[in-house]
Parts: C-alpha cells; sequence; structure tokens
C-alpha cells in the first residue's frame, strides 16, 4: 500500500513538473499574431520574394534574416518582442535592398500597423505609393531604384513621424504636393531622377532639423530664397534642374552645410554668392552656374574641403594664393572661365586631381604637352603668352595640318574595321587629365570625379554580357562624370564626316533593377551643340546596341574638337553611384572632299560647273563676233 502510494506521488510530481515545463514553454515562445502572418505572406507573394518562409516564429528562428556576401544585397526584418510579456512581436523594420523583386508596391503593408520602416531600394517594383502608407508611423520610406509612377500623394505629407523619404531615380511626376511642409520631422529628401515638374513649395522642408535635400529634376522658376530657412542642411544638391540663377544671398545661413552643388542654372549671369560662413564645407560644386567676378580669397579658409568644382562659369582674375592652404583638398576644377595671371606653383607640387583647363593664363608654366600628369592645363593659357601648342588656346595645330582622317576606338584597344584603323585609347586616367597620341594626331581631356564614388571608373566594357552584334568598338566605352572632349589635330581644311558611335553597356537587358539606369547628356561639335539630352538607350531601341549620329563640320586648318557634356540630368545610382555621365563608343572622322585637294567634293562639282558655264559664255561671245564663223561675208 505504501509502495502504492509513494509511486502514485512520484507520479504526480511527474506530471507536475511537466506541466510547468509546458507552461515555461509556452510563456518563453515569441509569436507574430497571424494576421500580420497572412499579411507578410500576401506581401512576400507580391513582390515574389524567395529568400523568406514567413511564420509565427520568424522573428526569433531566423527565417527572415539572409547574408549576402554583397554589401548592397540585404534581407532584414527587425522586430519588436516586447509585447504581452515579451510573448508577442510585431514587424517595426522591413529592408529588401538589391534583391530584383518584382511585382506592384503592396498597399497590404498599411496593415503592419507597427513598420516604422519600408526599405525597397534597387528592385524592380512598379506600381504607386499607396495612399494608406500615411496610416503608419513610418521613420523611413526608401524606394530608390525602382518604377514606381505617379505622384507623391499627398497624404505622405501627414505622416508626422517620417524622418526619411527616398524616392530617386523612379518615374515619379507632377508637382510635389504643399503637405511635404508638414513633415516636421523630416532629416533626408532625396527626389532625383524622377520626372517632377512645377516649383519648389515654400511650405517644403520646415523640419527644426532637416540635414540632406538632394537633386531635383525639371523644376523651373528662379531659386527661392526660402531655402534661407532650411538652416540645419548638412548636405543641398540641385543639379540638373531647370531652374534659374541667382544663388540667393540666403544660402549663407547654411553653417551646417558640407556639402553644396548646384549645377547648370539658366537666366542672366550673377556674381559669387556669399559662403563665406560654411567653413564646414567639405564638397563645394558650382558647376555652369552663369557665375561672374574673382573667385573670394575665403574659400581658403574652409580647410575642410576635399572638392572645389567651378568649372564652366565666368570667372576672371587670379587664383587666389590662399586656396593652396587646402591641404586636405584632392579635386579641384576651375576648367572653362577666364581665369587669368600665373598658374599657382602649388598647383604642381602638390600632384592632386587638379584641372585649370581652358582659361586665360599667362607666364612660364612647369608641364609639357606629353606629361602624364594629374593637372589639366590643356588650352589653358592665352594665345599670346603660350609657346607649347596644348596650352595654347583651341589647341593649335603643333605642325603641318596634314592629316584628313581619325578612327577612335574609345575605352578600348586597337583594332580594325572596315579596312580602317582604330586608334587605342585605354588610359584609365580620367578626373583631370590631357593626353595626345599618335605623334600630336589626336588628343582627350577628361574632367570631373564620380559623385558618391570617387573609385568609379572611366573606362567601359559589357560586363553584362550583352548579347550584341556589330564591331568590336561598340564592346567598350570612355565616360566621364563632367566633362570630355576628344581632338583631332592637325586636319587639312575642308568639310568632314563626324560620326560619332554609341551603345549603352553599363546597364542589364533584363528585369532587374541594374536595368533601370537612364543616361543623359549633350554633345557639341567646335562649340556647337548638336545633341541635347542624348539618351542612348532611347535611341537605340534598348542597351547593347549600337548606334550612330552624323554630322558635316568644316575644319580651317587645325583642330576639330568634340564636346560631351553632363547637365546633371539622369539617375547616377544605377545600378551603383557612379554609373552616369557622357559615354561614347568609337569616333570616326573622314573627310567629304578628294584627298590631294582640301576642297569637298560639292565645292569641285560646283567649280567644274562654273568653269564650263566661263568656257560656253566665251565661245558664244566669240561665235558672236563672227571669230568662229558666225556671221557671213554680208555681215547679216
Amino acid at each position: 500500500m505504501k509502495s502504492s502510494i509513494a509511486s502514485l506521488s512520484l507520479l504526480v510530481i511527474v506530471v507536475v513538473l511537466l506541466a510547468d515545463c509546458f507552461t515555461s514553454f509556452k510563456s518563453d515562445a515569441q509569436l507574430i499574431p497571424e494576421n500580420e502572418v497572412q499579411t507578410l505572406k500576401t506581401i512576400t507573394s507580391k513582390l515574389n520574394i524567395t529568400n523568406w518562409h514567413v511564420s509565427q516564429t520568424s522573428c526569433t528562428d531566423g527565417s527572415f534574416n539572409r547574408p549576402f556576401s554583397i554589401s548592397s544585397v540585404v534581407s532584414n526584418v527587425t522586430c519588436n518582442c516586447s509585447f504581452s510579456s515579451r510573448t508577442v512581436c510585431h514587424v517595426t523594420n522591413i529592408q529588401l535592398k538589391g534583391l530584383n523583386l518584382s511585382g506592384a508596391l503592396p498597399a497590404e503593408f498599411v496593415n503592419l500597423s507597427y513598420l516604422q520602416e519600408i526599405d525597397l531600394s534597387r528592385n524592380f517594383i512598379n506600381g504607386s505609393i499607396p495612399t494608406s502608407f500615411a496610416k503608419l508611423p513610418l521613420l523611413i520610406l526608401a524606394l530608390l531604384g525602382n518604377r514606381i509612377t505617379g505622384s507623391i500623394p499627398e497624404e505622405i505629407g501627414h505622416i508626422s513621424t517620417l524622418q526619411e523619404l527616398v524616392l530617386e531615380d523612379n518615374l515619379l511626376g507632377g508637382p510635389l504636393p504643399d503637405s511635404l511642409g508638414n513633415l516636421t520631422s523630416l532629416k533626408r529628401l532625396l527626389l532625383s531622377a524622377n520626372n517632377f515638374t512645377g516649383t519648389i513649395p515654400e511650405t517644403i522642408l520646415q523640419s527644426e532639423e532637416p540635414y540632406r535635400f538632394d537633386r531635383w529634376t525639371s523644376f523651373y522658376g528662379k531659386i527661392p530664397d526660402f531655402i534661407g530657412n532650411w538652416t540645419k542642411l548638412n548636405r543641398l544638391d540641385m543639379q540638373g534642374t531647370s531652374m534659374e540663377g541667382p544663388i540667393p544671398s540666403s544660402i549663407s545661413m547654411f553653417k551646417n552645410l558640407t556639402e553644396l552643388a548646384i549645377s547648370d542654372l539658366n537666366g542672366s549671369s550673377t556674381v559669387f554668392p556669399d559662403l563665406q560662413n560654411l567653413t564646414s564645407l567639405q564638397y563645394l560644386i558650382l558647376r555652369n552656374c552663369l557665375i561672374t567676378g574673382t573667385i573670394p580669397t575665403y574659400i581658403g579658409q574652409m580647410t575642410n574641403l576635399k572638392t572645389l568644382d567651378l568649372s564652366f562659369n565666368r570667372l576672371n582674375g587670379e587664383i587666389p594664393s590662399s586656396l593652396g592652404n587646402l591641404d586636405k583638398l584632392v579635386y579641384l576644377f576651375l576648367t572653362n572661365n577666364s581665369l587669368t595671371g600665373a598658374v599657382p606653383g602649388w598647383v604642381m607640387q602638390k600632384q592632386e586631381n587638379f584641372d585649370l583647363s581652358y582659361n586665360n593664363f599667362t607666364g612660364s608654366s612647369q608641364i609639357s604637352c606629353q606629361q602624364q600628369s594629374s593637372v589639366n592645363l590643356a588650352s589653358s593659357f592665352s594665345s599670346t603668352t603660350s609657346s607649347l601648342w596644348c596650352l595654347g588656346e583651341h589647341l593649335p595645330c603643333p605642325g603641318k595640318a596634314e592629316y584628313y582622317s581619325l578612327f577612335i576606338n574609345c575605352g578600348g584597344s586597337k583594332m580594325s574595321y572596315g579596312g580602317n584603323d582604330y586608334e587605342d585609347d585605354s588610359n584609365t586616367l580620367g578626373p583631370s587629365t590631357f593626353a595626345s597620341y599618335s605623334s600630336t594626331r589626336w588628343a582627350y581631356s577628361s574632367t570631373g570625379t564620380f559623385l558618391g564614388n570617387d573609385k568609379a571608373n572611366f573606362l567601359a566594357s559589357n560586363t553584362f554580357n550583352l548579347n550584341m552584334t556589330g564591331p568590336a568598338y561598340y564592346q567598350t566605352a570612355r565616360l566621364s562624370p563632367a566633362s570630355l572632349k576628344y581632338y583631332a589635330l592637325c586636319l587639312r581644311s575642308g568639310s568632314y564626316r563626324v560620326r560619332l558611335h554609341f551603345a549603352e553597356i553599363m546597364y542589364s537587358a533584363d528585369q532587374t533593377f541594374a536595368s533601370l539606369g537612364r543616361r543623359i547628356f549633350d554633345v557639341a561639335i567646335q562649340g556647337n551643340r548638336v545633341l541635347k539630352d542624348f539618351n542612348i538607350v532611347e535611341e537605340a531601341g534598348g542597351v547593347g546596341k549600337g548606334i550612330f549620329r552624323e554630322f558635316n563640320v568644316p575644319v580651317d586648318g587645325g583642330t576639330l574638337e568634340i564636346s560631351l557634356y553632363w547637365a546633371g540630368k539622369g539617375t547616377n545610382a544605377i545600378p551603383y553611384r557612379g554609373v552616369y555621365g557622357p559615354l561614347i563608343s568609337a569616333i570616326e572622322v573622314t573627310p567629304n572632299f578628294k584627298i590631294g585637294t582640301g576642297l569637298s567634293a560639292g565645292a569641285i562639282v560646283g567649280i567644274v560647273i562654273a568653269s564650263c558655264a566661263v568656257v560656253a559664255s566665251v565661245l558664244v561671245f566669240l561665235r558672236m563676233k563672227g571669230c568662229l564663223g558666225g556671221k557671213d561675208d554680208k555681215g547679216e
């Protein structure tokens, strides 16, 4: 009897222990509510997410998060499991970047009521931004590099918690809603490479601490004075707009600014803006802003400057000696101005990437035409003071004008095609480079550094293994982040056919985010713009397809200049930062005249016709006079 009682007591103890154990296990389980699980499954289906297996335990079993060898590819979900005595988890952050997800942007995100971040950067997602997102307590909404269309919903301006709105590199359009001014917590706003129109709403960026305001496209009108209210900004990028200057004086209030980039303004000329208070600047870009006058000496007091780009303006006077004190300066671009005086000695001594080409300097120089240097002084001296051809105005012919053709495989090695030999152009230098080849038969000049990726290459190849046909020169290309010039030197006088070959080889031909880039640039020949807002993919009907554009150009016994320029338009972060700017595959220059004459075929035909007319007139005159038997002996 006692044995039975003891056994029964032991059984009870075991049952109690097991029950307690199961209770403890149940209390330790951290589960996603079933309704959120179903929402996540719907999102998974709509975006074709293949690396998830959604269940109630996904927040704790690691099935959401997957490591990738490439840092730009991210699959990460963050949960807050502090609810209901740490038994319930809610999804708070979703980061799905670089995964090439497809489908329409799901409105079902709104059912994840604790969601603070949606980052779907660099995918292949289409559709519009759901108005229902306004119901979420979002801190971050990032959709960079997708195919999002429509306009920014007015309701987005009602997300009072929003700190970052990143819509760069999409297909959004229309005016910006005034409601964006309600985003008082906004710190980061990236809208570049879209199709927005209209003027900048005065209400925008009323935040007490906005810190980054990036590139606009297609806005017009003057840069408004009210941008001076954005005093907490640390980055302002307004490149590639259709806006007019001048740069407002209120910009002097940006004391926290570390990056300022404004380019390609319309309107009339203006004086240098007052930037004396912007002592924290690290990057100062005021390119093609119609600025006149001299470079302020106080620029030399911006001791944190790493990049200074004042190119393509109307600046005159000497380079301030104070700029030599900028010990952190790596890139200096002063090309295409009217600067005078001597080239400072520190420019050559520092051997950084300095471009002073196309100015009016005087005095002696410390560089030869053939020197491979990081200092570009092409066409930088007054024609009356320079003894070196490469420094003279318009790069005059250094010898006899004897050439009548030129073929260049831009960005590639020497090759032959169609009976013509194409010159090697595989020099990898680019930020501030001038180089001449084939005994000064041709040269190129390259200016600029790639935004967000100063290690980006200046040569391109068919890295996506595009199925390309046609000549091999379409497999390579040279590109530049700002300005790229080619020169055919010492050409004989006459008319020439200039054929420029293009093929887009830096985007993919599939349904991935790498196919979404848009390259836009301008082309000029002999200073006359022949192509504006040129988009290779649109003109060719796709990537990896070679096309050419042909022009007849007169040359007066000297240099033919082909200039390609980036006016701040298009994407610059697809498939990665630094893919943008002018790109060219090959150049052909051939005569429109018979070799040996230097005259065009049309001119020769004209001369022959005119000569025949003169001879016929003489014969008629002589016959009328009877010299050729035109009259009888009676004078009848």
